[in-house]
């Protein structure tokens, strides 16, 4: 094991190659494996994950690795917070009880970059070379339309964590609702069995109890000031707009007025802090496209009574980017789970 690895009560697997050895054991002993893939930076999101987790398996694993595929050029890699002893306590120090006796992370997977990009990586598509994993038509709108890289870079990446990790059951975030519905896709399209398709599950967006802010790792760039004011409109937006589309207003209406919100914000803040609306936008959770402008949630359900809609967000406060969603509807009926 790398000599750089912190200390830790929870055995860290920092190969392909020694994990899968203790993978085997696990097998051989007919345990079931939960898997949390995580980029570190742990907070109560991750945490919740790693509890319900532990709650639903024999043994649970959690993978630590920045992913240099999901990152444009421009974007944080550099700069991503990286806290890999600090997590390691945090997740040390989780227990759940359970009919079976207490149970606590059993691995942790923390590769290098040489370890899962054997060809080498390069943030530049056009320069990379190797094996990468695309979800045609399902990549490009929502978050795909601002990051047109980053669902390749994480479907290639979760793929071979999947091969890896073989989880029983897979744990993801509502917050990043269109990610884990695009893996459980991939997991249906490329015949995967470890996890299938139903094994993927998509916990509620953890967020902060008092602001309801979703928590997020780039939360941990917001000075105090941001993350108790400014980055609360994003939510309130989504709120506005989930108001609209109850009293019966087109999608156009609802949007407008979740921008507006950001609007009023920005201008009460004046140069304080840098506000700036990404997007707002109603998209169905089938394929991904925009709802029509006009289109209304009587008109929409008419066909499938309480038909679901991702309304979702993303807004810049200063140069951290926050992102956020609400699924409008029978959320219930897209497998994320309470």
């Amino acid at each position: 094991m790398s000599t750089e690895l912190p200390p830790s009560t929870i055995p860290l697997f920092p190969t392909v190659a020694s994990y899968r050895e203790w993978r085997r054991k696990a097998y051989d002993e007919k345990k079931s494996v939960g898997f949390v893939p995580t980029m570190g930076a742990l907070h109560e999101g991750h945490l919740s994950l790693v509890r319900r987790s532990l709650a639903e398996n024999d043994l649970t694993v959690m993978s630590i690795f920045v992913n240099p595929a999901q990152f444009a050029p421009h974007e944080d890699l550099a700069t991503y917070p990286r806290t890999l002893p600090r997590d390691l306590e945090l997740l040390a120090a989780l227990s759940v009880n359970t009919p079976a006796g207490p149970r606590s992370a059993a691995a942790v997977f923390v590769p290098s970059v040489q370890e899962m990009y054997p060809s080498g990586i390069t943030q530049s598509i056009a320069e990379q070379k190797g094996t990468f994993v695309e979800v045609k038509g399902y990549s490009h709108q929502m978050e795909g339309k601002t990051r047109p890289t980053f669902f390749r870079g994480v479907a290639t990446v979760v793929l071979k964590l999947f091969n890896i990790i073989e989880p029983t059951r897979a744990y993801f975030g509502q917050k990043d609702i269109q990610q884990a519905l695009l893996l459980r896709r991939l997991t249906r399209d490329l015949l995967l069995s470890h996890p299938e398709p139903q094994n993927l599950i998509i916990a509620p967006t953890a967020r902060d109890p008092t602001t309801s802010l979703a928590l997020s790792s780039r939360n941990a760039y917001l000075s105090p000031d941001e993350r108790n004011d400014a980055a609360l409109a994003l939510y309130r937006a989504l709120q506005a707009a989930k108001s609209a589309w109850e009293e019966g207003m087109p999608k156009v209406d609802c949007v407008a007025r979740a921008a507006g919100v950001i609007e009023q914000k920005k201008h009460g803040l004046g140069d304080a802090v840098d506000l700036r609306l990404d997007y707002v936008e109603m998209n169905d959770p089938e394929t991904f496209d925009v709802l029509p402008e006009g289109v209304s949630r009587t008109q929409w359900a008419v066909d499938v009574a309480d038909r679901p809609v991702i309304l979702s967000g993303a807004m810049w406060v200063g140069k951290t980017r926050l992102i956020d969603n609400i699924v409008l509807g029978a959320w219930h009926t897209l497998g994320i789970v309470e």
